[in-house]
C-alpha cells in the first residue's frame, strides 16, 4: 500500500472556511464513487473520510506486478478476476473502501464495476508510513468479509511475507517466510503455488 494522507476535501466536496480554518462535512458514498470517477489521485473512504493515496516506489510496484503476472497467468480462461492497485475493496461492516495493491475475486456475483465486495486473496506491500494501518486496521477489516481466503503483507525491505490463511473451519493461521518458502494459495476456481522466489523475481533488495 502506498502513502495514506486525510483529506477532508474531496473532488465532489467543496470546502468552506471559517475563522481561516479549512471545514469539511462527511460526505456519502455516491458522492465519494462519484469523485472518484473525476480525481487523478486515488483516496480511501473510512465512514465517511477520504484519505487521499501517494504514489508507490519500484520495489513496490515490481513486487506487485511479479504478483499480478502470476495471477493473472493462472486465471485466464476462468471466473476470477485480478486486479492490481487501482480496483477499489467495498467492505460493509466497516464502511469502508480500500485500494489494495492486488485483489483477487472469483465470485461470478462480484460484478460491480467500480469495486469488489467478494475477493478471496488481498495483498498488500508494506511501506513504513503504513505498516500499522496494514497490520491493524485493515487486518481487522479484511478479516470481515466472509469470501477472503488469504491476506498476503508482503515486505519491500527484505525477502519476508506475512501469510494470513483462513481454514475450511473459519480459523486463520498466521505463517512468515524469511527468505524462501512458497504458498499455496488456493481460492475457489483457482490454483497457485507462489515462492518467495516468484514474488522478489527483479527485485533489488540490496
Amino acid at each position: 500500500m502506498s502513502c495514506r494522507l486525510h483529506q477532508p476535501n474531496h473532488p465532489n466536496i467543496e470546502a468552506n472556511t471559517m475563522n481561516l480554518a479549512a471545514q469539511h462535512r462527511l460526505i456519502s458514498i455516491d458522492e465519494y464513487l462519484e469523485g472518484e470517477t473525476r480525481s487523478d489521485i486515488r483516496h480511501e473512504y473510512l465512514a465517511g473520510e477520504v484519505y487521499a493515496m501517494a504514489g508507490a516506489g519500484e520495489k513496490h510496484n515490481r513486487i506487485a506486478g511479479n504478483f499480478f503476472f502470476h495471477l493473472r497467468a493462472v486465471s485466464r480462461g476462468k471466473a476470477c478476476g485480478v486486479f492490481i492497485s487501482d480496483m477499489k475493496l467495498r467492505i460493509d461492516a466497516s464502511d469502508s473502501f480500500y485500494y489494495p495493491d492486488v485483489l483477487v475475486s472469483c465470485d461470478p456475483q462480484d460484478t460491480q464495476p467500480l469495486f469488489k465486495k467478494l475477493p478471496c486473496l488481498l495483498v498488500e506491500v508494506l511501506s513504513p508510513s503504513t505498516e500499522a494501518i496494514d497490520r491493524r486496521e485493515k487486518l481487522l477489516a479484511y478479516r470481515k468479509l466472509p469470501s477472503l481466503r488469504h491476506y498476503l503483507l508482503v515486505s519491500q525491505e527484505q525477502r519476508w511475507v506475512q501469510w494470513h490463511l483462513r481454514d475450511d473451519a473459519g480459523q486463520w493461521l498466521i505463517s512468515e517466510f524469511d527468505g524462501s518458502g512458497t504458498l499455496d494459495l488456493t481460492c475457489p476456481g483457482l490454483a497457485l503455488s507462489l515462492s518467495l522466489d516468484d514474488i522478489y523475481e527483479d527485485v533489488n533488495l540490496a
